[in-house]
This record gives structure tokens, sequence and C-alpha cells, in this order.
């Protein structure tokens, strides 16, 4: 069940988090900005980049990259980068559009647009897109569904996913554990 939201947490349904992702695409089109491609980070921004990919009917690539591991999760440590993308035709190039759920500290979003812009030199255009971009970012999303500044924990629906285990199955889907 989702709680009420405050200055430190921000608690989202699964309602609201697909309209975000649909309102975010809105945007983008309506920016008139016309991009071949979608590299999303692995893992927040994969559900954002797929529903984006279908909408917009182009290429999504996915860039695995992980820095909060630290205390279940809830703390940045030392950012890994994947060595390869994974994505169907190719390789990124031209006008790509680089998507993650959201941009925090900014670290992350500037070191993997720098990896990009050296790694792939035949990316033309590079714009982002993300559903929250926390006040305390050093970098500036081009698009985005909210401009956070008191930097509150999302709490994404999907989390409840992150303590769940194979042997909880059973009864989770007795219970019907949903929103």
């Amino acid at each position: 069940m989702t709680q009420p939201s405050d200055d430190r947490h921000l608690w989202i349904s699964w309602d609201e988090y697909h309209r975000l992702i649909e309102e975010l695409a809105l945007k983008v089109h309506e920016s008139g900005w016309k991009f071949d491609q979608i590299l999303c980070l692995a893992r927040g921004g994969v559900r954002v980049g797929d529903v984006l990919s279908r909408i917009f009917d182009v290429p999504l690539g996915i860039l695995a990259t992980s820095s909060y591991r630290e205390a279940a999760g809830t703390q940045q440590g030392e950012l890994d980068i994947a060595q390869y993308i994974t994505i169907t035709r190719g390789t990124p190039s031209g006008r790509v559009l680089l998507v993650d759920d959201m941009v925090d500290t900014g670290l992350t979003f500037n070191r993997v647009v720098e990896h990009l812009r050296r790694q792939f030199p035949q990316i033309t255009e590079l714009k982002s897109a993300v559903l929250w971009w926390k006040g305390h970012s050093q970098a500036i999303p081009d698009f985005h569904m909210a401009q956070l500044p008191t930097n509150p924990w999302i709490h994404q629906p999907f989390e409840d996913y992150d303590s769940l285990r194979p042997h909880q199955l059973a009864a989770w889907v007795r219970k019907g554990k949903r929103d």
C-alpha cells in the first residue's frame, strides 16, 4: 500500500509510475525533438525505456550501471559501468535519448554521458529524460516530470521485489500482495 509522501519520502504507486512515464513520453513528443534510439540505464531506467521505445517505435539499448549497492541499496557507492551495451541494431549512434528513472546526485548520469561521448563518437546528439530530478543533482536532464528540491527517497512500486525471494512467492501470490 502506498504511504503518504512528505519532504523526506515520496511513495509512488504503479498507476502513478505508469502515468509519469506516459506524461514523459508526451513531453518529449511535444518538444519536437526526433531521435533514432533510446538508451536506458539499468536497472531503474529499463521500464521507462521499454515504454518509451514502444511508444516512439525506436530501438532500445540497455547500459547496465550500478552504484546503489551499499546499505541494502540505499547508499551510493563506487560506480560500475558495463563494458558493453545491449542493442538490437548496431551500436549507439545518431540522435540518442538517454533514459533513467531519476537523476539523484547526478554523478552516475554525468559519468555515463562522458563514457558515451568517449566510447561512441558516432552519437551526434544526446539528450536525457527522467521521471525525477533531485534538487542536489549535479546533472540537468533535458526532460523530466518532477523536480524534487528536498531530495526525498523515492519509494518506487517495484521495490517490493527487492526483498522478495523465490521461497516466498507462493505466500506472496496467495495474499495478492499488489497495490
